[in-house]
Formats: C-alpha cells, structure tokens, sequence
C-alpha cells in the first residue's frame, strides 16, 4: 500500500445516514441506521462488512442516489470539501465530477448496446463538455492505458460483451475517473475477478490514488482486500457502524466480536493438512426483524442479558470506535451502567 500523508480536514464527513424503508407515507424499518464516517483526501476507507449489512445502501447515499428512489426516506448530513451538502440537487451537481462511482457488476453496469467508446464519451462530456472529436479520442486512449489497457484502440470498438470480467472492470474505472473526482467510491471492485486480476485491480486504484491525490471509499465483503489497500477500516453489521480502526488494529487488536468472527473466517494459507473453514453462525437480520439489543448478539459467543436486552453505543477510544458491551481486550468495569 502506498503510503499518503491524511489531511487533518476529511474531504468526506457524514453525519446520521439514515435509510428506511417506506410504504404509505409511514416509515418503516431502517437499512441503515445513523452511519457517520469520514474520508480523508487521498487515504482509502475500506467498508467492510457481510452482504446485507448496508455498505452499497451507504456508498449510493452517498452518491445522491438512493434519495431518487422514493419508497425510501434518507436522513443525512453530509460535509464534501468544507461544504454542506443539503439536498439532492447539490449532490448531483457533483455526481461525475467531484464524486464518481464504480458499481458492482462491471459486465451489468456497462451498457451492451454501445460501444466502449461511446461510454467512455458520455463521461467525459459530463465533465468536460464537447471536446473535438481528436482531443476526445486521445484523451479516452490516456484514461484506458492509465487502467493498464494497453490495446485501446480494440478495445474503443468493442462492445462490453467483447471483453473479459477484468477488462470491463478496468473500463469501469477509467469511466469513473474520466471526470478527475476528488473522491471515488468503489464498490465491490474486485467481486467475481479471479485472483491475479483482482491484485492488478486494487494495485491500480492504489497507485491512481497516489497519483491523483484521490480519495477513496472502498466498498468490499473481504477482510483480505482492506488489509491490502485500507488505511481505515470500517466495519459494518446490520447497517450499523460497529467498529472503525487501523488495519492494524482491526486485525491484530479487535475490539468487536463481528471483525474477530470476519477474521477468523479467512482460510489459512500455512501447514501441510486443510484446516476446517471457520464460519459466523447464523446470518445478518432482516432490517424489519433485528433483534431487541446488540444485533450482533444472537450469533455472538460473548454475548450476555445486557447484550440482548441494550443497544451498545459507540464508544471512542484513542483514534478509533467500537460498539460492543464487551469488547474484546479491555476490561469492562463491575459497574451496572458503566462503559468499557
């Protein structure tokens, strides 16, 4: 990982996301339930967390997106470069320029019936306006060889269906920072990529990063992709924040239980004989059924009756948060009431 000094000044905070479900005018349960968080420019924030846990629903909020959607109400309050932004139209005034995404699914998110050309062009006029046509050209040429697509002439010509999984990945991206975004959130980059292809995908977001000075929100279910690239990992369960750290705190001084069980569920790479393949039991809840407390507690070995009957709120400690009645390596006081 390529190492960037932190502005003491997040170019991203986000205060109180909320998402809930909506019917009738009358809200219902929470996707995402009061995520605050901060990116700093040119660091990468890695969002960690099981499927359903809300990191996309999180990521898309922070796009302007989810608000177009109306059977879900948003609640936010977000700061981009010291300035607030209070509503939708703000933020999809910066939507392709200061704020770019990369999506799940590069083979889905490109369309089939264009050529990559004819994509890569669109995103460039969001940004830049009508170019002449040989600036245009050489510009889209500069983005695909500063992805490492090396043949982009071919590759201008084809459509999504002519290209590989990783090269569609790399168009993707190239996409994305065809508008020069101070920030760009990457979601599942290098989901459904093979293994030497995803280490080329996550040097490449590094090395731009370093580059550009570009920040990054990187959206992933694999504790081994934030260990590569994160300088802060946050962990979500339930969409909920319920640890944020260092990576070298969250895999080597775990507070939450949830970021211990994620760990402890990477296959081992040592020793002559297969280990069994440890697993969380159970799975995350439904937002319309969470259980009463901690939600974590029903699959969780150190849970007790305070843990399922209170709600533990975050607790700061030294640079980094934790949301848990008993938090792994520290001493929790013989006191009713008291936090760790």
């Amino acid at each position: 990982m390529t190492a960037v000094a932190r502005d003491p000044e997040p170019l991203l905070s986000v205060e109180g996301l909320t998402v809930r479900l909506t019917r009738g005018g009358e809200h219902g349960p929470a996707l995402v339930d009061d995520v605050s968080l901060d990116v700093g420019r040119g660091e990468i924030v890695c969002l960690v967390g099981e499927s359903g846990s809300g990191k996309s629903v999180t990521a898309r909020t922070i796009m302007g997106l989810t608000q177009l959607d109306r059977s879900l109400a948003v609640d936010l309050r977000m700061r981009f470069a010291g300035e607030s932004i209070d509503g939708p139209a703000r933020a999809a005034a910066l939507r392709g320029r200061e704020l770019a995404m990369v999506f799940q699914e590069p083979m889905s998110s490109l369309d089939p019936l264009f050529t990559i050309e004819s994509q890569l062009a669109e995103s460039l006029r969001r940004r830049h306006g009508r170019l002449p046509r040989a600036e245009r050209r050489a510009r889209m040429l500069r983005l695909l060889a500063d992805v490492g697509i090396h043949d982009g002439e071919r590759v201008l010509r084809s459509h999504p269906h002519e290209l590989s999984g990783g090269m569609c990945q790399r168009v993707m991206i190239a996409s994305a920072l065809a508008c020069e975004p101070d920030l760009l959130i990457a979601d599942e980059p290098t989901t459904a990529l093979d293994v030497t292809v995803q280490a080329q995908i996550l040097e490449l977001i590094d090395r731009l990063r370093a580059e550009r000075g570009m920040a990054v929100l990187l959206v992933t279910h694999d504790m081994g992709v934030a260990a590569e690239v994160a300088d802060r990992v946050v962990m979500m369960y339930s969409g909920r924040v319920v640890e944020e750290a260092s990576p070298g705190e969250a895999f080597f001084d775990a507070r939450h239980p949830y970021t211990r069980g994620l760990l402890a569920c990477i296959p081992p790479m040592t020793g002559e004989r297969a280990a069994r393949l440890s697993a969380i039991p159970g799975m995350v809840p439904d937002p319309a059924h969470r259980p009463r407390g901690c939600p974590f507690s029903p699959r969780c070995e150190l849970a007790d009756d305070r843990c399922r009957e209170e709600d533990p709120a975050l607790t700061q400690e030294r640079g980094r948060r934790y949301a848990c009645w008993n938090p792994i390596g520290v001493k929790t006081p013989d006191v009713a009431g008291a936090t760790p």
